[in-house]
């Protein structure tokens, strides 16, 4: 594995030059003699650490690339030559050894404030000009944070290199004793000094009512490492500069607007691509069904809701992926296909935005998801309900009801623990899900087959007068609440998750809406199925019943 910090070094070494090449050449000439043995040095230091990292199928490439970027240097190329190799390959060095990119919660801007006043504003100034009071007899002198053009070629995540590891030959020193949050902090602090408070104002209007944008910075990973240049590029300067004005101000606009588990599902297919590439195979198919389980699953209802077709263009081409890892294809083909699957991301990303989340779609994701799974658990416990009542055992009905009652409860608990206790990763929920499944179906089966033999009414009235003083006993009671249980709690996991999913685009109120009008009709469709079974003979109850306990494993049988 590389060392961080060589990759980290040789990252930042790669910002320098793309900004600060323009001081040492210009026109094909050496303005600056100094600044440009720094820059000739500097990039035959990127060389050298490249070559010294862990063999990897992309370290040849990146070797090639930094020669590259010597002979530009070597021939005075022009400062946007420069910058476009640099970062590039900075782009692709992270790709190859990847390195911590992101904070792992959004940066307080009232923290980076304070620290930005006590630790920096004596060298940069409280403006960030770079006029503080010690600037005068530094050598060379602070950066001034104000200087747009320079600003808009560095990312926050240079900010946060330099104030990690400091700056040698200069007054600049590290700041790594500070805890990473706060590094971070300072680092968005010092990134909006050259970006005005008008342009933010500008940059929320934009931010807000355009969804496109929220496609583009989908996350903190993508916002700490874009520079106004890059994302100038896409959507314009003017543009480019108010949104990162507002999102630096604002960091946590990112993080609430990120929908769903898209971003858990980007970052796992760009590990399970690197995975192939190293020749791991079995890891890079791990990966891919990690992001399938717990990046994309989680949205698929809330998606499916929105726009079907899209739902599954992505589940087909993630399937696809996955086969692609298995079988003996180009990590070009793989590479091919993530990058077709992050446009598809995309997509997804707008149409979940928060302002695309339309009521009508709420309501029906809400509706849809709860009586699909309600209906299941219903069948199975009004059928149990019915046969005691034929059987003349009411006293037995509290079994029923502790089972159905104590999973509601269960499930309550399972989802207050995986969201401020733990994790529930996609692969447990699918194992928790399928053995559920499996013996529930297991049991209905056997249910199924007793319920059949006693379709003939004389083999029933038999049974009455031989049996049923010992039929329902206290442990075949348990096992009545055992059954109830298991099959509601196994409905009530998957609704809660789902749920969980939809409640992060907004519109409570008509989430609570599709969910109370699903429990409406599942309870008009319980009263049905409780009432019509009392008037069917004997003989057409058990033998309606043993259809429906058939299909009914059937459908648990395939489910797990």
């Amino acid at each position: 594995m590389a060392d961080t910090r060589d990759v980290q070094t040789a990252w930042r070494l790669l910002d320098y030059m793309a900004v600060d090449y323009g001081g040492a050449v210009a026109n094909g000439a050496v303005i600056s003699a100094s600044e440009y043995a720094e820059m000739s040095e500097f990039a035959a230091g990127v060389s050298t650490r490249l070559r010294a990292l862990p063999a990897t199928p992309e370290r040849q490439s990146l070797i090639q690339s930094a020669s590259q970027l010597e002979a530009v240097i070597g021939r005075k190329g022009s400062s946007r030559e420069v910058a476009t190799l640099a970062h590039g390959l900075a782009a692709d060095l992270l790709k190859a050894y990847p390195v911590p990119l992101a904070p792992a919660k959004a940066p307080d801007p009232a923290m980076g404030t304070r620290l930005y006043v006590q630790s920096c504003s004596s060298c940069h100034g409280l403006t960030g000009d770079g006029h503080g009071p010690d600037a005068a007899r530094l050598d060379p002198p602070p950066i001034a944070f104000t200087d747009a053009e320079r600003a808009r070629q560095r990312s926050v995540f240079a900010l946060y290199q330099v104030i990690s590891q400091g700056i040698d030959g200069t007054a600049m020193q590290s700041f790594a004793d500070l805890p990473n949050d706060q590094r971070w902090a300072l680092a968005f602090r010092a990134g909006s000094f050259a970006l005005t408070d008008a342009q933010a104002v500008e940059g929320e209007r934009l931010w807000k009512s355009q969804p496109s944008l929220r496609a583009r910075i989908p996350d903190l990973k993508t916002l700490v490492a874009l520079t106004p240049a890059a994302l100038a590029g896409s959507i314009g300067q003017a543009k480019a500069d108010a949104v990162l004005a507002y999102l630096r101000r604002h960091p946590d606009q990112v993080m609430q607007q990120a929908p769903g588990s898209l971003a858990v599902a980007r970052s796992k297919l760009a590990q399970s691509l690197a995975a192939f590439r190293r020749g791991d195979r079995r890891g890079a198919k791990e990966l891919a069904l990690s992001a399938y389980l717990d990046g994309f699953e989680p949205i698929e209802p809330t998606l499916s809701a929105r726009d079907p077709t899209l739902m599954s263009r992505i589940e087909g081409a993630m399937g696809e992926y996955r086969a692609a890892v298995e079988s003996s294809t180009s990590a070009d083909d793989v590479a091919e296909r993530v990058a077709v699957l992050g446009g598809l991301f995309d997509d997804a990303e707008a149409a979940l935005a928060p302002d695309a989340a339309t009521q009508a779609s709420t309501f029906l994701g809400a509706f849809t998801i709860l009586l699909r799974e309600g209906l299941e658990a219903l069948l199975i416990v009004v059928a149990m309900i019915a046969f005691l009542r034929k059987a003349e055992r009411p006293e037995a009905l509290r079994y029923v009801h502790g089972g159905w009652i104590g999973a509601l409860i269960a499930g309550g608990l399972t989802w207050a623990v995986a969201t401020y206790a733990i994790g529930i990763s996609g692969a447990s929920r699918e194992l928790t899900e399928g053995f559920g499944s499996l013996f529930a179906a297991i049991v209905l089966l056997s249910v199924g087959i007793w319920m059949h033999g006693k379709a003939q009414a004389d083999q029933w009235q038999r049974y009455i007068r031989e049996k049923m003083s010992r039929a329902l006993s206290s442990g075949s009671g348990w096992f009545l609440f055992g059954l109830a249980f298991l099959v509601v709690y196994r409905e009530v996991f998957e609704t809660i998750l789902f749920y969980a999913a939809l409640s992060t685009q907004g519109n409570t109120a008509m989430l609570l809406a599709g969910a109370g009008a699903a429990i409406s009709l599942l309870a008009v469709i319980a009263w049905a199925m409780l009432r019509y079974s009392r008037t069917l003979p004997i003989t057409q109850f058990f033998r309606y019943s043993s259809w429906l306990m058939a299909a009914l494993t059937v459908v648990l049988a395939g489910k797990g």
